[in-house]
């Protein structure tokens, strides 16, 4: 009876130290990583000759962006002496260097309402320093131009 009890004493630890309760895997979930936000220059030349025919030359150039939640477009600000239209775009999500897509933008412009892009345009358009380059859909009312940007909110044309 003894020899049995050592035995199963012995299968017992044996077994014991067969299974590995823990799994593998990690322990905690991996931190959220949110993007870093940042800010950019945004600077428009607009064409000096307005030609549409709905009387609205003097309205606002708009500012449109992929980032941004719709409403939340806003006005650029004339420069007194010419044709040049600024903002600062806040809270940019930086994705350069590229990854992801790059950020698709445009602006809306009065002067450009009889164009076949309605008012929209990413022509003469610097974001974060960098004149675009890049463009989705030229021509057509839903063009936008395609820009990455950095960590010190410079504009980068895609590759």
């Amino acid at each position: 009876m003894r020899r049995f009890q050592w035995v199963a004493l012995a299968a017992a630890f044996a077994t014991a130290s067969c299974y590995d309760f823990h799994l593998t895997g990690p322990e905690d979930p991996e931190p959220l990583n949110p993007p870093h936000l940042v800010s950019v220059t945004i600077e428009y030349r607009q064409p000096f000759a307005c030609a549409n025919s709905a009387g609205r030359c003097n309205d606002p150039v708009i500012f449109f962006a992929s980032w941004m939640e719709q409403g939340n477009e806003f006005r650029l600000t004339k420069d007194p002496a010419g044709f040049i239209w600024r903002g600062r775009a806040n809270g940019v999500p930086v994705n350069f260097p590229p990854r992801d897509d790059p950020h698709a933008v445009r602006v809306y412009d009065p002067h450009l309402l009889d164009e076949p892009t309605q008012g929209g345009t990413a022509d003469r358009l610097s974001i974060g320093g960098q004149r675009l380059t890049t463009f989705d859909s030229p021509g057509e009312p839903k063009v936008v131009g395609l820009v990455y940007v950095d960590d010190y909110g410079v504009g980068h044309n895609p590759f």
